[in-house]
């Protein structure tokens, strides 16, 4: 009889360990805050990326994370076409402004092409 009474305190102990370890004492959180997802990943936010930005970039690695070749590979890509983009671009801006500053305003072409 008494190894039954041993046994039902013990079985109430543990049902009452295991209900306070799901319940989580209440107000306090059971489990930590998740952390996000993804990284900042030190890109300018106010202004256009520069080739010097992605030269800097450096995105954070893991024991089971990304190939480091591969994302190197891509992160040089993209850096040469981001430089070459801004040379257009320049190039560009510069021929409208000899453009411009070279002639005279010339006729209205948005009224010839409805025409």
């Amino acid at each position: 009889m008494i190894v039954f009474w041993f046994l039902l305190i013990a079985l109430v102990v543990v049902v009452a360990a295991v209900t306070l370890a799901v319940v989580g004492g209440g107000s306090q959180a059971v489990l930590p805050e998740a952390e996000p997802d993804r990284v900042a990943d030190g890109l300018p936010q106010a202004r256009p990326v520069a080739r010097a930005d992605i030269d800097a970039l450096r995105l954070p690695v893991v024991a089971r994370g990304y190939r480091m070749a591969e994302v190197d590979d891509v992160l040089d890509r993209l850096a040469a076409e981001l430089a070459e983009r801004d040379e257009r671009i320049a190039l560009l801006e510069a021929s409208v402004e000899a453009a411009r500053a070279g002639s005279a305003p010339g006729p209205d072409l948005t009224k010839r092409a409805g025409q």
